[in-house]
């Protein structure tokens, strides 16, 4: 059986597990309804690797002979013909994968197989390494796999919300897996699996690489242990453990051991929490639907063994590894037994539930509140699993509640230690060994625990019972926002504890209650609660502050009074400030003890007012506590830097208020806590710098300096008054901006620290200030001036804005620059070693400031350098790009942008430091200058190039990128970092967009794998791992756009990041459209990836219009391609795709059918399998929207509309996209100035209406940017579509469309085409657009029409009934809509009705019947048959077409009229070009009464007097516009047609054209015939004719039009001789010299025929009129000799 095993290339032990996971990602998290039955699959197919968890197939000698001979004799692999020769390599590295893992030979074989193709994905590392991986994601994959079917389970903690279909499911297989012993192998998993032992392992076989590997290794282990247990604690949440797991898991926690901090691991955290939902008995007070349901389920309510064996288990004397382990379960016990009791179904078990006191008892004695501080909360999975900190708040409520007698005896015994400290420290002996603090514990404990609330769920809300009616609709305690009904008993219960704990407190509790109530206190509501509680606490209103005192020691009233006493005592001891006094250190008054104290209270008061604006605002304006400058006279005196970083944080708590951080600017500046004036004859300075260079330094430690760098944070986010320290100094934040970077930022570096975390702590909190300050900076014209003061007699300059100085510092190559530089490399070397290091999280939070401060400076220094420039000033300045590619003082090397982009490398760790980095390399981006330069860096060392590429293509492969624009999203702390992923790929794109515009070498084609030190002609792309070639960001792109597109929704990015698909596709567009990488683009998506064809099955998109335009355009140039180089059975591939109308027509590769094009027709073919679909192309049009809801118009009540549009219109840009937009926080910044701006009461009273009106203003500037972007993208769509469509019709080979499919597809699109732009809904900026396609499809029809003509004139001829192919039903139609969309178009839309004029002409030739040669068979025919010929085809369609013209009646003629009078050139042309093809076939003159009785005939005969002017400029020495000339043509032509008919000429000559004619002096400019030769400029192109031949142009016209007027006048002949004569007399001199000319070139000849045919039709009736014109018209004669003598 053996033998006829194949190998899975994939590797059953990761390729089939992955599958499985993307299974149960899908139905679980995902909830693709599709997924669910395989999910079914799924299960049945693995059940076997769940039943045998993590068990790997065994060894074997037969499977070890196979593997040995694979090498000599071949193996067969799955998915190969025939045997497949191995290296004797790779089989030896297959037995040192089964020894290592202890798995069968194949499966290591299968392993190595799967490494070496996923070796493109992880670049560096070798095939056995990348196995490595493998083995342990498939483990992970299972686990995973296990913990969300059992998640998924139907319990009595959560609900995912999954169908009742689903959720059976998977609660039976689950089921299945637990009978069958599922908990115990967890266990045994869990404690085999270790990941130093692993490492033991893989390190004696070589099995790590490099840092990244043995993360990598280590996670995935971790990953594993972790889901295991994670399997067993949703277990535990759903449904309770059977007796013996119970056991079994009580057995594992006995011999758990503490990490070196003695705090519990993840995972050991997690079985805890496991053991302790078994053991929960909670969730019985809900009163849940299911309730006794879940009751019967309870193995403690229902087996009377299961109680007696975890009892008895629990009571043995045995200490365990970890005594506050057992002391942690031993209460949570005796809380289940105790809420046993009081359930009816107790009764039965009285023997048990007595001894939960003795049971609470044990667990006191062993710690247990001290344990749950350090060993649970101390770990840091705690804070990353709601339902661990729930199920904490339960058993530390439950035991408040169920057992009060308990709480009563600490509180006593608490009292008695308190009195036996007293008693020690009177007699001056140590405090007796016997005291516990328990109570103590419990008090910090619960301000542990309640102080962090990383969810947000406020649960220290059910320690506060409401005494009054709340209206809050967010409320979220145990009373679920029902304020007034009356609480629950537990809440009144642990209220009580809270109030009474605070009754003739103890000195020693003092502390420990006051963290308690600043844990309590955490959140809106409860610091709410809390700030009430320490309010009535106090003294009523107006008694003395003495009774105050002797009142209850946590209140505000005893607080703060106790404060001011310690002010007042301490300021004594401040000497002047001419004497050194931080350097003396004893403290007069206060005790560590107290000063213990006053931190708590000064903690416990910055956490209520940061949360209580009520708070905030009550506490400042008391006039008796005056709590901003007690704290402030504090900071001036002796105490602490703990005690003064305290103060400080407190004052920033202050100062979240603007009212109140206004104010705490000017007391800053005038307490001189930063001292910003110097006095006169001052020696030293004083004040914070002093404390910090001196005090700080020598402690190495800095609280004061972090709190102060905090507090100034804070204070520029609330309020910067731009008047600060006026009247003393120059006003401004410049003295403490120096401070912060020339005290605080430039020396951190170098000063010791005792904590080294402590050094990134200093970092980050100033730059911070400084990203702040920088991010809300912009330049103004007024920041250049150099402004000057008068200040104590004294001129001094003025200051700059903060943001300004810090621009200069960053534009130049200062200190704080390469400080900044310096940190990011240092930065990136840090997160290179992948170990921990103190401080990391501070160090990658300072890091990003840094990025931010080089993005923020790359935004702002383009307008900044131009306002200098302008300015005149003489600060010098570098652009930060140039400076960017300076010399690192470390490396010596220029690798400062290096270094910024191998943060893309870590952005699995650090997303938000890899998407500045991305932003800042888009900004580099823009200047090709570095582009090149920047390719020299990147791939400088190979070793470094490898890992840039790797961390592009990382970023663009993130799988946990989502789009999302739901502000909701943003407290998500997954949503967000999600949302950065995906806008980190958004600008990884634009930045390759950006490149490939510029010339190479450039950054895009390196990350895109093309040829940079060659032509990028030459580059040869494949696909990963083949010939070497690496995983470039061109396969990742593919790799997301191929993502789903197998199945029959599509691209799944298509639907879930449409932006991102957009920029995916505008990628593939420009690398196919560029001259240098189209060749091998295309044909590598060609035969590698069937790219453009399997992604155009799938149109059109949902969501997407962009990504349609990007893909259409794609496919116009690969059908462009194909038809050149002749590759027919591609292009008919993609023809038959986009213009097929059979159902079932297209199949995939793999014999899957294709999708039908359009969903409406889906229904319909169910009932007539025989009925045509929609073709792709209509489909597409059908996704385009050509409706618009346009915003409404504002209604204003304060501001003017016309002020607020030209306030619009100054605020728009044109943004990245090409978009014209408003800016609107621009428009946001003005307006509120604007308001600002107004004085008076009246105004302040009106201010919230005027705020209102600006929030209306600005929301209907978001509608109308929307709008913009809407209609920008149906224009773009619709524009691809049509390069699309003309591609088709005019690039690709005609015999692949047949000419009547021709035909019918063209006349699909013109009639949908016009039902969509016809209708009364459609966006007038779409029209141009679809003219432009109806112009060139009607010129494709008519030419379609008349090859057809051509092809089959030699043939039986064509039926009256029948035109062509094409019936005349349709032509009508496509004439009737054609005319409607001229008419709808109105007055403004010249330039669009150009196109449909064009079109018109077009379809008009249809019915042109050609002219028949001149053959002796026609000559044979007599005028009477042709007079009694039946009507031909093009006869029958001219009447027709004529008719439905006129039945348009003067609108439409009065519409071409107009445009062929007035308006643009090119249109005007058109119109009068329309004008004469339908003159010629209205055979009722009904135009041409129109045209004469409405006057624009005059106005056309007139306006030859405009053109006379504009004519002679053509024969001037300059080189000419021809404009005039062709509407002078196209004029000319019209009128000549008029003048065929007698009705016409005759009106002509009334209008006075020859008259207008004579008055042309143009006719007089007859150039030399060879002057163009010698003088004047030449045309090498030939497009611009010789003078001469433009002269011709000119006078040919008007001699054919005297011809016409003289041939059409034959009854009124004299009139009409009469004024020819009179052109000719007025011309005399023109005619003779070309009747003398001796050039006799077919144009001479030309002239010569016209005039002489005139000068003869003058002369027609007889001698009379000739001898009456004789004298005038002599020297014609003479002339008219002359050149018959030349004859």
């Amino acid at each position: 059986m053996a033998a006829q095993m194949a190998v899975n290339s994939g590797a059953s032990l990761w390729g089939p597990l992955k599958e499985l996971w993307d299974t149960v990602e899908g139905a679980i998290w995902r909830k693709q309804l599709e997924s669910v039955h395989l999910l079914d699959l799924q299960l049945k197919k693995h059940k076997p690797q769940f039943l045998k968890l993590f068990e790997n197939p065994s060894k074997s000698m037969e499977q070890r002979e196979k593997v040995r001979k694979a090498s000599t004799e071949g193996i067969a692999i799955q998915g190969q013909q025939g045997a497949r020769l191995l290296p004797e390599q790779l089989t030896a590295e297959a037995f040192i994968l089964s020894d290592l893992f202890d798995l069968g030979e194949l499966a290591a074989l299968e392993l190595l197989l799967a490494g070496e193709l996923q070796q493109p994905h992880f670049p560096g590392l070798t095939r056995g390494l990348v196995a490595v991986l493998l083995y342990w994601d498939g483990k992970c994959c299972v686990a995973n796999s296990l913990r969300s079917l059992i998640q998924s389970r139907h319990g009595k903690t959560f609900t995912l919300d999954l169908s009742d279909e689903l959720v059976s499911i998977t609660t039976r297989f689950t089921d299945e897996l637990i009978a069958e012993g599922l908990t115990k192998r967890i266990l045994k998993l869990v404690s085999e699996i270790s990941t130093t032992r692993e490492f033991e392992r893989l390190q004696k076989e070589r099995g790590l690489g490099n840092e990244k590997h043995r993360k990598k290794v280590s996670d995935l282990i971790r990953e594993c242990r972790q889901s295991l247990a994670d399997c067993l604690f949703a277990w535990t949440c759903q449904s309770p453990l059977s007796k013996d797991d119970t056991l079994a898991l009580i057995g594992h926690l006995e011999g758990v051991t503490a990490e070196a901090d003695g705090a519990l691991d993840s995972v050991n955290l997690t079985l805890l929490m496991a053991l302790l939902y078994c053991l929960d008995m909670s969730f019985v007070e809900q009163g849940t639907e299911d309730r006794d349901d879940l009751l019967q389920a309870m193995p403690l309510l229902t087996e009377r063994d299961y109680v007696n064996a975890v009892h008895t288990r629990l009571m043995d004397g045995q200490s365990w590894q970890l005594p506050g382990l057992q002391a942690v379960v031993r209460l949570a016990w005796s809380l289940s037994l105790r809420a046993l009791s009081q359930l009816p179904q107790g009764s039965a078990l009285v023997e048990y539930t007595e001894a939960d006191e003795a049971l609470a008892d044990q667990a006191l004695m062993g710690g247990v509140f001290l344990f749950l501080t350090e060993g649970i909360l101390g770990c840091e999975g705690f804070s990353q699993e709601e339902f661990y900190a729930r199920r904490l708040h339960a058993l530390v409520t439950d035991f408040l509640a169920l057992m009060p007698m308990k709480v009563k005896q600490l509180r006593n015994r608490a009292d008695e230690d308190a009195r036996l400290v007293h008693m020690a420290l009177q007699m001056g002996s140590e405090p007796p060994a016997s005291i516990r603090k328990d109570l103590e514990h419990l008090m910090i404990l619960i301000g542990e625990f309640y102080s962090k609330d990383p969810f947000s769920l406020e649960l220290p809300l059910e320690f506060w019972c409401p005494t009054e009616s709340l209206q809050h609709t967010t409320l979220t305690g145990s009373y679920l926002g029902m304020a007034l009904q009356r609480p629950p008993h537990k809440q009144v219960v642990l209220s009580k504890f809270v109030r009474q704990m605070g009754d003739l407190l103890p000195p020693t509790l003092y502390i420990p209650y006051l963290r308690m109530l600043k844990g309590l206190a955490n959140g809106p509501q409860c610091s709410h609660y809390c700030f009430s509680l320490l309010k009535t606490n106090g003294a009523p209103h107006g008694e003395n502050l003495a009774g105050a005192v002797a009142g209850n020691p946590v209140s505000w009233e005893h607080l703060f009074h106790s404060l001011m006493l310690y002010h007042e005592n301490l300021r004594r001891d401040v000497p002047s400030a001419h004497i050194p006094h931080y350097r003396h250190t004893p403290i007069r008054g206060i005790t560590q003890r107290e000063l213990d104290g006053l931190s708590a209270f000064l903690q416990l008061l910055t956490t209520i007012i940061t949360w209580s604006e009520n708070a905030r605002l009550a506490l400042c304006e008391h006039p008796q506590w005056t709590p901003v400058v007690v704290m402030l006279g504090l900071l001036q005196c002796s105490i602490p830097p703990v005690l003064k970083g305290h103060v400080l944080h407190a004052l920033a708590a202050f100062a979240k208020s603007p009212e109140i951080a206004a104010s705490l600017w000017q007391s800053l500046e005038y307490t001189q806590i930063l001292q910003t004036v110097r006095t006169p004859g001052q020696r030293q300075a004083a004040g914070i710098e002093v404390e910090l260079n001196e005090i700080e330094s020598s402690c190495e430690e800095y609280p004061l300096t972090r709190a102060f760098c905090h507090l100034i944070s804070t204070l520029v986010e609330s309020a910067l008054p731009v008047n600060l320290g006026a009247g003393l100094r120059a006003p401004g934040f410049q003295p403490y901006l120096n401070f912060l970077r020339d005290a605080v930022f430039l020396p951190f570096p170098t000063r010791a620290y005792r904590r080294p975390a402590e050094k990134w702590e200093v970092a980050n909190a100033v730059l911070e200030v400084f990203h702040k300050l920088l991010r809300d900076y912009e330049p103004q014209p007024s920041d250049f001036l150099s402004e000057t003061l008068e200040l104590q007699g004294e001129t001094v300059p003025a200051h700059k804005p903060p943001g300004h100085s810090l621009m200069f510092h960053l534009l130049n190559d200062s200190p704080m620059l390469s400080l900044c530089l310096n940190l990011l490399h240092e930065g990136v070397h840090q997160l290179d070693t992948y170990a921990p290091v103190p401080g990391k999280a501070q160090m990658e939070s300072a890091v990003l400031h840094c990025l931010c401060l080089l993005d923020l400076a790359l935004q702002k220094q383009t307008v900044f350098m131009n306002l200098l420039r302008e300015s005149q000033s003489s600060l010098l300045v570098t652009p930060l790009e140039q400076l960017l590619q300076g010399v690192s003082t470390h490396s010596r090397r220029a690798d400062h942008l290096t270094n910024v982009a191998r943060y893309l490398y870590h952005s699995n760790s650090n997303p938000e430091a890899a998407f500045q980095s991305a932003k800042i390399l888009g900004h580099i981006a823009r200047y090709p200058n570095i582009q090149s330069r920047l390719v020299g860096d990147f791939t400088h060392d190979q070793a470094v190039s490898e890992k840039l590429m790797a961390g592009f293509v990382e970023c663009l492969d993130s799988e946990e990128a989502e789009e999302g624009v739901d502000k909701a999203d943003g407290d998500d702390p997954a949503k967000r970092v999600s949302h950065i992923r995906h806008d980190t790929q958004i600008h990884i794109l634009n930045l390759l967009i950006t490149s490939l515009e510029l010339k190479s070498p450039n950054l895009a084609l390196y990350l895109l794998g093309y040829e940079f030190t060659k032509p990028v002609s030459s580059t040869n792309l494949q696909d990963p791992g083949v010939l070497g070639c690496p995983r470039s960001c061109l396969h990742a792109i593919l790799g997301l756009l191929r993502r789903g597109s197998e199945r029959r929704s599509g691209p799944e990015i298509t639907q879930e990041a449409p932006h991102l698909a957009e920029l995916c596709y505008q990628v593939i567009y420009l690398l196919c459209a560029s001259s240098e990488t189209s060749g091998p683009t295309m044909r590598y998506l060609r035969t590698s990836q069937d790219f453009l064809f399997s992604q155009l099955q799938h149109l059109p998109f949902i969501a997407g219009l962009y990504q349609m335009s990007w893909l259409m355009k794609a496919a116009a140039i690969e059908l462009r391609v194909t038809s050149l180089n002749r590759q027919r059975s591609h292009t008919q591939r993609l023809l038959s795709l986009l213009l097929n109308d059979q159902p079932h027509t297209q199949h995939l590769d793999d014999g899957e059918v294709g999708m039908e094009e359009n969903r409406r027709s889906l229904s319909f073919l169910q009932f007539d399998t025989t009925s045509k679909v929609r073709r792709k192309l209509l489909s597409i049009l059908d996704a385009i929207d050509f409706t618009q809801e346009v915003p409404e118009l504002l209604q204003l009540d304060f501001f003017e509309r016309a002020q607020i549009e030209q306030v619009m219109s100054n605020c728009e840009h044109v943004n990245e996209l090409g978009h014209t937009v408003c800016n609107v926080k621009l428009l946001h910044r003005v307006l509120v100035a604007e308001v600002n701006a107004l004085q008076g009461m009246a105004a302040i009273g009106q201010r919230p209406l005027l705020m209102e009106e600006v929030n209306s203003i600005l929301t209907q500037v978001v509608e109308r940017n929307r709008m913009r972007r809407s209609l920008s993208a149906k224009r773009h769509v619709l524009q691809s579509w049509r390069e699309l469509v003309e591609t088709i019709l005019s690039a690709c080979p005609t015999d692949l469309i047949p000419a009547d499919q021709r035909q019918l597809i063209i006349r699909d699109l013109l009639l949908d085409l016009h039902d969509k732009v016809l209708s009364e809904d459609a966006a007038g900026d779409l029209m141009p657009v679809v003219a432009g396609v109806v112009f060139t499809l009607t010129a494709h029809l008519s030419q379609s029409v008349l090859s057809e003509q051509q092809q089959g004139a030699g043939q039986d001829g064509v039926t009256s009934s029948s035109f062509a192919s094409i019936a005349n039903s349709a032509l009508h139609l496509v004439l009737r809509k054609l005319l409607d969309f001229i008419l709808c178009t109105g007055g403004g839309f010249q330039r669009l009705r150009a196109h449909l004029y064009g079109a018109l002409l077009y379809y008009l030739q249809i019915a042109h019947k050609p002219d028949e040669p001149d053959t002796l068979q026609t000559a044979g025919h007599s005028m009477w048959e042709r007079l009694t010929a039946p009507e031909d085809g093009f006869t029958k369609l001219q009447r027709e077409n004529l008719a439905i013209v006129e039945s348009y009646g003067t609108t439409l003629m009065e519409v071409v009229c107009r445009d062929a009078v007035d308006g643009h050139e090119i249109g005007r042309m058109l119109a009068l070009a329309v004008l004469d093809r339908v003159l010629s076939i209205d055979r009722q003159s009904q135009w041409l009464v129109y045209l004469c009785n409405s006057g624009y005939l005059r106005v056309l005969v007139e306006s030859l007097k405009q053109d006379d002017a504009a004519l002679q400029t053509l024969l001037g020495p300059q080189t000419p516009l021809m404009k005039p000339l062709y509407i002078y043509e196209s004029k000319m032509a019209l009128l000549t047609r008029v003048a065929k008919s007698p009705q016409g000429a005759l009106e002509l000559l009334r209008c006075g054209l020859v008259a207008q004619l004579a008055d042309c002096q143009v006719f007089h400019m007859l150039p030399e015939s060879n002057s163009h030769r010698v003088f004047g400029p030449r045309d090498c192109s030939g497009f611009i004719p010789s003078p001469l031949d433009r002269y011709r142009q000119i006078l040919l016209p008007a001699l054919r039009l005297l011809q016409g007027i003289l041939t059409s006048t034959a009854t009124h002949h004299q009139q009409g001789a009469a004024q020819v004569l009179q052109w000719i007399i007025v011309h005399a001199d023109t005619i003779q010299t070309i009747m003398r000319t001796q050039d006799l070139n077919m144009g001479a000849l030309q002239e010569l025929s016209l005039i002489t045919g005139i000068i003869s039709k003058t002369a027609l009736p007889g001698l009379s009129a000739e001898r009456r014109w004789r004298r005038p018209c002599s020297r014609y004669h003479t002339g008219e000799s002359e050149m018959n003598y030349e004859f």
